[in-house]
């Protein structure tokens, strides 16, 4: 019997007769496919996941690698992209996508790869490259239908040419993709036409891609001394309720790993995933995995909204511990919009934040969806249904705090990060110069990403952002570490390297010492923490500093505005709370970008500093901090495409004056929480 912690097998990497995954097979060259060799424990109710015996998390330790040459003990900052998505996804292939995880771990470490749509010989019609790779990134498809694409990109397969398949390979007639839609998202756990009435088949499958995408991740984790870069075995889970988006992205510290993805598909609800990340890899042995959510501006408010009891038990205290402890991250910003805030939200006051605006999806001017006030909605997947202010990650954390006064205990302690959400196999492809789309035949053509509808009118999307980590080298060790302390932040695509300290004593003329980090490091907490008992009566002295995105030779970063602070909190009266304060720089420098060539003007900063204490710190009140830091003005994608384009080419959508075409880049950091002692 195939052994279940000995995953890792020499399987052909590309695309041989149009299969994603054909039969793997051993090391020993023996095949994979018999009924016995895939049989482990007893199968979940549906096909899922098949429990190793007695619950036991897998074993297995990590293999060796190299020390790094280099260590920063007050650690740097890595960037990466840990929402990507390949051929191996229903949605990517079936728009005509065709990269493998091993073109995207090659893609991210600045190969050049090719890109939709193909000629008649199958050679891809365009091709990009980074201008900078990436330090780390993550292959993430959809664990649902994984065995499905599979089963459908292999000719001998039963189901090859059915209506359904012709519709996953993006081919057939449009009622063929109806079909396929049917079959994937019906009342059924499978597919009938595609997997069979036995689904041991799809299972086959799932197992097969599963494999090949933790072998390329093996592969392309450079375990040398240059640690140059980092790869996590990654799976997205991909609920969504009522058409409302409720993903999340599940991270694996190492290669060692569950036998299977945990999918919608096999476990309905959220708890339940967490249920069997810890029963299968949480619970002691070397396997260990994170959730993190994404895209709460398309979820309606589930993502955020809680069901503790009016009266909290201990059962609900637990639950609220176990989800900060599992999900430590948001991803805040990607392709599909920017989830920070937004004004005018049912039941939150403070002053009016304009810069909420930036990037959002679901809405332009005058056509903003209805408010959910206290209740969820859905539909958000398709444009439909009401938005909550908990589609948004600030009033997430403001609820993280209200639960804290309920239970002594926070459930939304997240730190922030950013993806693209890439179906091209393309991480870090946030370029706003050169975006080439994500979505592989969709977007292909700037035609097409200034007109076509996907959530909204596609124009709206972005070309997504970046996840910046602080940790003392490039390894899957110090990198998971620091997801787990929260030590994270966000970008809109820029390379903007932000960091946030609190503490009780901090000097505060912490920007003028050149050991500002060391001192902060050991006075205070970094983004990601807790402050600790209150010292005193004083207020916590915050401090902030950036540096500018240092940008190529060809594209140069754009220079630096302003750092704000952005405090969240309950009030006596219930509502939510916001306050926004410019703490460095100058809002007011008048900078700008000219509309007809894109060229910025106006002065900046490369770098910036600021420390600041809260005027209105009350120390019985709990309250979360975050910062905040903005570019000058620059030309967004569309803008720069349509400048492009020669004049009587140019779609209506370049001239629409509901189209943003100036944007500010932006980071954001992890927030800092104050939490009284009881």
């Amino acid at each position: 019997m195939r052994s279940h912690q000995n995953v890792h097998v020499a399987l052909a990497v590309g695309l041989v007769s149009g299969c994603l995954a054909c039969t793997p097979t051993t090391e020993t060259g023996s095949s994979l496919g018999a009924e016995g060799e895939v049989t482990l424990g007893m199968p979940d109710p549906t096909f899922g996941e098949w429990s190793p015996a007695g619950g036991a998390a897998p074993l297995g330790t990590p293999a060796s690698r190299e020390p790094c040459a280099a260590s920063a003990p007050l650690r740097e900052a890595y960037f990466g992209d840990l929402h990507v998505h390949t051929a191996f996804s229903f949605d990517a292939i079936s728009r005509g996508g065709f990269q493998t995880p091993d073109d995207a771990y090659r893609f991210a470490r600045g190969e050049e790869i090719g890109l939709s749509p193909r000629d008649e010989s199958g050679q891809p019609l365009r091709t990009i490259q980074l201008d900078r790779p990436l330090d780390f990134a993550a292959v993430t498809d959809h664990a649902e239908w994984l065995g499905e694409v599979v089963e459908c990109t292999r000719p001998e397969a039963p189901a090859y040419d059915t209506p359904a398949c012709r519709a996953v390979r993006g081919s057939g007639n449009p009622s063929d993709l109806g079909q396929a839609i049917a079959e994937l998202f019906g009342d059924r756990p499978r597919s009938a036409s595609i997997c069979g009435e036995d689904p041991k088949r799809c299972r086959q499958g799932l197992l097969s891609a599963w494999e090949r995408t933790q072998e390329a991740a093996e592969r392309h984790y450079d375990r040398t001394s240059a640690c140059s870069f980092t790869t996590f075995h990654a799976w997205e889970y991909t609920r969504m309720p009522g058409r409302s988006k409720a993903h999340r992205n599940v991270i694996l510290r190492n290669e060692i790993v569950p036998e299977l993805p945990v999918s919608w598909v096999d476990e309905p609800e959220v708890e339940g995933l967490w249920d069997k990340l810890e029963s299968r890899c949480n619970n002691g042995g070397s396997c260990e995995a994170l959730t993190i959510p994404h895209n709460p501006n398309i979820s309606n408010g589930l993502l955020f909204t809680l069901d503790y009891g009016d009266t909290p038990t201990e059962a609900d205290r637990a639950r609220a511990a176990r989800r900060a402890q599992i999900e430590p991250l948001v991803e805040m910003m990607q392709s599909k919009g920017e989830s920070e805030c937004r004004q005018g939200m049912y039941g939150v006051v403070g002053g009016e934040d304009e810069l909420c605006d930036f990037e959002k999806v679901r809405y332009v001017a005058g056509e903003q969806p209805p408010d959910c006030e206290e209740g969820t909605g859905s539909g958000a997947m398709d444009g439909r249904g009401c938005q909550s202010r908990l589609d948004f990650v600030r009033y997430g954390l403001i609820e993280g705090l209200r639960q804290w006064q309920r239970m002594g205990v926070n459930p939304i302690r997240v730190g922030l990060i950013g993806s693209t959400d890439t179906h091209n196999g393309t991480p870090g492809a946030v370029d706003e110069y050169a975006y080439r789309g994500h979505n592989s035949n969709v977007d292909s053509s700037p035609l097409k990403r200034l007109t076509e509808e996907a959530y909204a009118p596609h124009r709206l999307r972005n070309p997504g952002g970046l996840v910046g980590l602080w940790a003392e080298e490039n390894t899957r060790d110090a990198l998971f570490d620091a997801m787990k302390r929260r030590e994270a932040f966000a970008t809109s695509g820029v390379r903007i390297r932000p960091r946030l300290f609190a503490g009780w004593s901090l000097p505060a003329d912490l920007c003028e010492r050149d050991d500002l980090v060391a001192t902060a490091d050991t006075g205070g907490v970094p983004m990601g923490g807790v402050l600790p008992p209150q010292e005193s009566s004083n207020a916590p002295v915050f401090a902030a500093t950036a540096l500018q995105d240092p940008g190529t030779t060809d594209h140069p970063g754009g220079l630096l505005q302003r750092i704000q602070m952005i405090k969240g909190w309950v009030g006596d009266d219930g509502l939510f709370h916001e306050a926004v304060y410019d703490i460095a720089g100058d809002a007011m420098n008048g900078a700008d970008v000219s509309p007809d060539t894109c060229e910025p003007n106006g002065p900046g900063a490369s770098s910036l500093c600021g420390t600041w204490t809260d005027p209105d710190f009350d120390p019985a009140r709990p309250a979360v901090y975050y910062a905040r830091i903005l570019e000058n003005p620059s030309c967004r994608w569309n803008a720069r495409q349509c400048i492009a384009l020669p004049a009587g080419q140019r779609p209506d959508a370049c001239g629409d004056p509901e189209t943003p075409w100036r944007i500010q880049e932006r980071a954001w950091t992890s927030p800092i929480w104050y939490e009284p002692t009881n």
